[in-house]
């Protein structure tokens, strides 16, 4: 009798034009977005603004304002594609603004209010797309082959990595060998290159349509829109802060939402939003030190010693040990340091990591601001006396930035899910805001002040998130396996469970 050997699950064939899109997009951001704080400080800030010092510190509001509005546009791209237009459409549509964007670099290197429109679409688009192209990689996926969407996820985050080392690589030494437009083009080219790859593959998407709108009349479909479902999280809040009637024997505020009809299933939803924002609060210190990587920490290179043997570095290429180190980190970590800490005792929870992450990376800027006082000293230390920095604050980022999200989306039940991903990403806008407002105050007298005043505020920040941490009660959230009642709607939300409470520290 013939034997029929097991068939090897493939992924869908449209899986292939998602990933290359995704490899030459994150190329041509990260190309970019790398060399901006040097391009800005030595060509188009050059004659406007003489001071070097007053130069440094405006390079590095631009770049900040920049990234803060990167992780800002996820908020309106995710509205546009969940209920308007669609993932693919969306994706799509904003890619081809994403190309002017880049064409506007290469165009007007020497023009600010070209360049800062360039800026301005790249953001738009890369914001934009952020939120749609992981959710749209999950949609291609159906009950018969789910078992492959974790491979394709850590296939995903890989050519994320792989992409940023080879920009971060190439395109530095690109600026200073052939100059501005050359070295913005480039990216630009591999940005058309992934929205015609994504186009491609168009008839062979599945494509979602967006959520149905539950609201009547213009001014509801508005209010829709902008805020969600009816019994989305803003609408709970909305109804609970302004109640027609105080619920009697309510233990919360968020309880008086019930008397709008809000649900039970809501009214908790909205709760764990309100209980994740408490473990997030202190996460935009994280983020205002960690993307300093790609201004002051390149501000400092500068004035280093860039020859490694006869080959002389760019001062942004460092950035490279960035994604090499995250790739090696996360496997060393997840297979050795973990299960090894674990056989001795020591219980490694998600919130341990994350504020053992902050304290890290406090640790990181102590040593930059060791490097910059030998600076200011008169010695020429190698820029390679940066790779120890990059290897902490690499430590402290899959500490904080891996953990930090994958934590959060436990904690919260389904409907919930996207406001959390909304959340995370505003926290870097926050972040970098920061670091914006203080370059543009410019209180500090040189920079080692201003390192030391960054790892300062990250240690009183990785202690006021443990002391969080330490009073948040873990609930895990699962659905549960009975169907939905019968009847219940396209819009119903389906009701679930906490696994317990349990100490997160």
């Amino acid at each position: 009798m013939a034997s029929t050997a097991p068939t090897r699950e493939r992924y869908p064939p449209q899986i292939k034009y998602i990933i290359g899109n995704e490899a030459c997009e994150r190329f041509s951001f990260y190309g970019m977005r790398n060399i901006l704080t040097v391009f800005l400080i030595q060509y188009l800030l050059l004659n406007h603004v003489p001071d070097e010092a007053a130069r440094q510190a405006a390079a590095k509001a631009v770049f900040h304002d920049f990234v803060s509005l990167v992780y800002l546009f996820p908020l309106l791209g995710g509205i546009i594609a969940d209920r308007f237009f669609g993932k693919y459409r969306t994706i799509l549509w904003l890619s081809l603004l994403y190309c002017v964007g880049h064409l506007l670099l290469a165009l007007y290197e020497d023009n600010r209010q070209g360049f800062y429109a360039g800026l301005f679409l790249i953001a738009l688009g890369s914001g934009g797309i952020k939120p749609c192209v992981s959710s749209f990689v999950g949609d291609q996926f159906t009950e018969q082959n789910k078992g492959l969407v974790k491979g394709v996820f850590s296939l995903f985050y890989w050519i994320i990595n792989f992409g940023s080392f080879f920009a971060s690589l190439f395109i530095p030494l690109t600026l200073r060998n052939f100059g501005p437009a050359v070295a913005f083009g480039i990216p630009g080219i591999l940005m058309f290159i992934a929205t015609v790859i994504f186009w491609v593959g168009r008839h062979h998407y599945t494509d979602v349509p967006p959520t149905r709108c539950d609201r009547e009349g213009f001014t509801g479909k508005l209010l829709w829109a902008a805020f969600g479902p009816r019994h989305g999280f803003v609408w709970v809040v909305s109804a609970a802060l302004f109640p027609k009637q105080k619920v009697p024997g309510a233990k919360s505020w968020l309880d008086h939402a019930a008397s709008a009809g809000h649900p039970p299933e809501a009214i908790e939803s909205a709760r764990a939003v309100f209980r994740v924002m408490g473990i997030f609060a202190m996460i935009p210190v994280f983020w205002a030190l960690f993307d300093q990587k790609a201004s002051t920490w390149v501000i400092q290179a500068t004035k280093m010693d860039l020859m490694v043997g006869s080959f002389e570095l760019a001062p942004s290429q460092l950035q490279a040990l960035n994604p090499i180190m995250v790739m090696m980190l996360i496997p060393l970590n997840n297979f050795v340091l973990f299960p090894w800490l674990e056989r001795k005792g020591v219980q490694i929870t998600p919130l341990r990591r994350m504020a053992t992450g902050m304290f890290i990376t406090g640790f990181s800027y102590v040593m930059v601001a060791l490097i910059q006082l030998r600076l200011d000293g008169g010695a020429k230390p190698s820029v390679l006396w940066q790779a120890g920095p990059y290897l902490v604050l690499t430590l402290g980022e899959v500490l904080v930035s891996a953990t930090g999200l994958e934590f959060a989306y436990s904690q919260a039940p389904r409907q919930a899910k996207g406001t959390i991903m909304s959340l995370w990403n505003f926290t870097v806008t926050i972040g970098n805001q920061l670091v914006s407002l203080v370059a543009r105050l410019n209180v500090f007298t040189g920079m080692a002040a201003t390192l030391f005043f960054y790892s300062g505020l990250v240690f009183a920040a990785a202690i006021v998130f443990a002391l969080i941490a330490s009073r948040y009660k873990v609930r895990d959230y699962y659905m549960p396996a009975t169907p939905a009642p019968a009847g219940a709607g396209e819009h119903a939300i389906p009701p679930v469970s906490g696994l317990g409470e349990k100490k997160a520290l």
